[in-house]
């Protein structure tokens, strides 16, 4: 059974968010912390969830929320700080200027994109900042995310040589990725989305996000990697895809059949099992 998640129509109490924030503390202690960076002019913010018992150079997975969304929503909804515990790796929540992310591409999502907010160098700034702070192993840094959030994460791989794997969720790429760099990717998509069309083309909702079929956007980057040909297998509404590809990277395609717009419950372990998998 599928845990739906809207993240285009999420309704947050603003004024609860704002009050918990200002409390929390802002050093990089065990829990969640919540930072505060000056990128391109902009105060830019990002909660991290750092368990107890952290190795030094732990892996790190940076978790974008949809638009609408925020860092406090997707640490609650998408169940990363738990596996975090048990499997001792950072997880950062990075909180998009009015709540969405500049794709660069396709006039998504909102303000960002509106005034050219450069998201890339902010996630960047985001995984640097971690990186001084705590230390977190450079061939283990991953970025996933959900809707406009998921189309971020596919932006960084098209711009940035920063992560090792991503884990696009109900999402498409709409950056024209001139110079993309290779990396190990796990999309996943419910076939009945109709904000995101699986099919592509122009969806529903505040955005209208118009992207090319998923199935394509997976043939390109097996092409980027360099992939062999796809195994597929099906178990009940799940159809998988997985292309191997040299150094260890791999191209995945999970497919929910009539899945809409949501993160699946399997989705947060799935990924981090993926990613567990793919170092750089």
């Amino acid at each position: 059974m599928l845990r739906v998640v809207a993240i285009l129509g999420v309704v947050l109490v603003v004024a609860g968010c704002l009050t918990r924030q200002t409390t929390e503390p802002s050093t990089f202690i065990d829990g969640t912390s919540v930072h505060t960076i000056n990128v391109g002019g902009l105060e830019r913010t990002y909660r991290l969830y750092k368990p107890k018992g952290l190795p030094p150079s732990a892996p790190l997975v940076v978790m974008l929320h949809g638009g609408f969304g925020s860092g406090q929503q997707a640490e609650k909804a998408y169940g990363w700080d738990d596996l975090a515990d048990a499997s001792k790796f950072v997880v950062a929540y990075p909180d998009g200027l009015n709540r969405a992310w500049n794709v660069d591409g396709g006039g998504c999502c909102g303000r960002p994109a509106k005034e050219g907010v450069d998201d890339v160098a902010f996630i960047t700034a985001v995984v640097g900042d971690i990186g001084r702070n705590i230390g977190v192993d450079p061939s283990r840094e991953y970025a996933t995310g959900i809707s406009n959030g998921g189309i971020m994460s596919y932006t960084l791989a098209c711009r940035t040589d920063v992560f090792a794997a991503i884990g696009p969720d109900a999402a498409t790429q709409l950056d024209r990725c001139k110079s993309p760099h290779p990396t190990s990717i796990m999309h996943i998509h419910g076939t009945a989305d109709r904000l995101v069309r699986y099919e592509g083309g122009r969806g529903e909702g505040w955005a209208h996000i118009d992207g090319p079929p998923v199935p394509k956007v997976n043939a390109f980057w097996r092409n980027v990697d360099h992939c062999g040909a796809p195994a597929i297998s099906t178990s009940g509404s799940v159809t998988t895809s997985i292309a191997g590809c040299p150094d260890n990277r791999s191209v995945e395609l999970v497919t929910v059949d009539g899945g809409g717009h949501q993160w699946p419950r399997f989705a947060t372990e799935k990924l981090s099992e993926f990613f567990a998998d793919h170092p750089r």
